[in-house]
């Protein structure tokens, strides 16, 4: 069955881009098309808040997108448990045309694989007779593979001796016969009683000889096995080789696969060792095989991309995956596709106002569940309206969702809903400075800039040093040339920027000059996207 396309947000995710995928893949959903709502990071205490309150799971989590086995079909080879005789296994090779097959215990745990290529070589080996006591063998394996008819003995006894081939005189094999071997023999009665009286294990007699009286009788009061083939001595030496349990011939040294292995190790394993086939497990059990023409086409997920366009703020593997839609508001960020695609981008203050309005406009119901995440996305994301990049479409849209949730009071809801994206006294400052970043390029500067919102900015400033320090660590473990940290006061619209890099001075031009504390204060800032983008984008051309 062919994987769904997957809705998918930025990395470290915010609500609108969590909102956003859950509400378009709800839609894409309803207009027939598989598709499943997915995030590139943990959930936010806030967006948490908006999924508890309207009752919505949290989209799955994707670490990554490149191709997998798992994305392909495996071939559905049948296994053999290690007991199946090369007789049994032969028959298979031949019925289903394989060349190889998985050996597997009753568990369903791998143990090895044997290929026809090792029945050849057992068959070719003229001395492979000799080792049959080493192999574990029944006696009723040996009834079966030689087409055999039982005249007496017990078939569920294992063989620990060696075949013999009764051609020589009697004195001759009465010498040479151990008392657990097998005697393969025709109709020289003579030869037959003696093998028994010197404490054979058992006679095979060859072209359906008659056993005589006197023979099945010494062979009962001795416990010894007769059994009697239609094949001639040659065909019957041969063919007692197929008696043989796979177990003993199987290569167990296996190179096996599992369907969250990676498509281009797959293909580097392959191409390294050019086994037949490979088995894949699944939670140490074998489900199926692939072999090099199950992989000739790389499959690639296809995906949507909502709430960003750029390949940095992309989960991993991005460049690996189709890519069919873009749903955003954001700047265009040089992602490059295969082929053309459905991109909608408004300059509006959230996805989720352009995703609600696709809603409406496609004429699809909008779920009550659906309409509160879309507005909580869009309350979040224009701060309550405040945001410079609000607009009157985004309040207008929001008010439409909040009267279809049953949210009467917007503002009230609002506040609670920003409160719990006041995370600084509850989250580490390491965790506070990776919690929303992005990361941009500008010309040859890496920059990641995050943003965390508050309430209280009094007491945000006591966590500055601390902030300010994981920045550093920050710029330092993801290789930026400058870390820049946002800090968002809602009530009282302004932001102070903390920046980690040298020289610090560059950014003079777009902020203006540090307080004496040690940040950038910039009133009526709220807006990463509207108001810090831009003039670092200055800057830096």
């Amino acid at each position: 069955m062919k994987k769904p396309v997957l809705v998918i947000g930025h990395l470290n995710p915010d609500t609108d881009s969590i909102c956003s995928a859950i509400a378009y893949a709800y839609l894409k959903e309803k207009l027939g098309v598989n598709a499943i709502a997915a995030r590139a990071g943990k959930i936010n205490p806030e967006t948490q808040f908006v999924l508890d309150y309207f009752k919505v799971p949290a989209p799955i989590l994707i670490n990554d997108l490149y191709p997998r086995l798992g994305d392909i079909k495996l071939k559905s080879i049948p296994s053999v448990l290690p007991e199946t005789t090369l007789h049994e296994v032969g028959k298979i090779f031949a019925e289903q045309n394989l060349r190889a097959l998985p050996v597997v215990e009753e568990t369903g745990k791998l143990v090895g694989m044997i290929a026809l290529k090792d029945l050849a070589m057992r068959y070719y080996n003229e001395m492979s007779i000799h080792d049959l006591h080493e192999a574990e063998v029944y006696y009723k394996s040996i009834l079966t593979a030689l087409d055999g008819k039982l005249f007496c003995g017990d078939l569920e006894k294992k063989f620990f001796g060696r075949i013999k081939i009764g051609a020589s005189a009697v004195d001759t094999i009465n010498a040479s016969i151990g008392k657990q071997d097998i005697l393969i023999i025709g109709d020289r009665i003579d030869a037959q009683l003696a093998a028994l009286n010197a404490g054979v294990a058992g006679l095979i007699l060859t072209r359906d000889t008659k056993v005589e009286n006197e023979v099945l009788e010494l062979a009962q009061k001795l416990g010894a096995l007769i059994i009697s083939t239609p094949h001639d001595t040659y065909k019957t030496a041969r063919l007692i080789n197929q008696s043989v349990p796979v177990k003993f011939l199987m290569t167990r040294e296996v190179v096996s696969f599992t369907n969250a292995d990676l498509f281009g190790e797959v293909q580097a394993k392959m191409a390294a060792t050019d086994f037949i086939c490979y088995p894949v497990i699944e939670k140490g059990k074998y489900i199926g095989a692939v072999d090099q023409q199950s992989i000739m086409e790389h499959p690639h997920r296809e995906v949507i991309l909502v709430d960003h366009n750029e390949r940095s703020q992309a989960v991993e593997g991005v460049e690996e995956a189709r890519i069919l839609e873009i749903i955003d508001h954001h700047r265009l960020g040089g992602l490059t596709t295969s082929a053309p695609i459905y991109i909608r981008q408004e300059p509006v203050g959230s996805t989720a106002t352009i995703v609600a309005n696709l809603i409406f406009h496609r004429g699809v119901e909008m779920e009550p569940k659906i309409a509160g995440v879309l507005m909580s996305a869009i309350l979040s994301d224009t701060l309550l309206f405040r945001s410079p990049t609000a607009t009157s479409i985004d309040k207008e849209i929001a008010l439409k969702l909040a009267a279809i949730a049953g949210i009467e009071d917007v503002e009230e809801y609002a506040m609670k809903l920003l409160r719990h994206g006041d995370v600084i006294s509850t989250m580490s400052p390491a965790d506070l400075v990776r919690n929303d970043i992005k990361e941009f390029d500008f010309g040859e500067q890496k920059v990641g800039v995050a943003q965390v919102n508050i309430m209280d900015r009094e007491y945000a400033k006591t966590k500055y040093p601390e902030l300010q320090a994981a920045l550093q660590t920050l710029k330092k473990e993801d290789g930026y040339d400058f870390a820049l940290l946002l800090v968002t006061d809602i009530l009282g619209q302004a932001s102070d920027l903390l920046v980690a890099g040298e020289p610090q001075s560059i950014l003079i031009p777009a902020f203006g000059e540090k307080t004496e504390e040690g940040f950038y204060y910039l009133p009526g800032c709220l807006s990463r996207k509207k108001q810090v983008i831009p003039p670092l984008t200055e800057v830096f051309r």
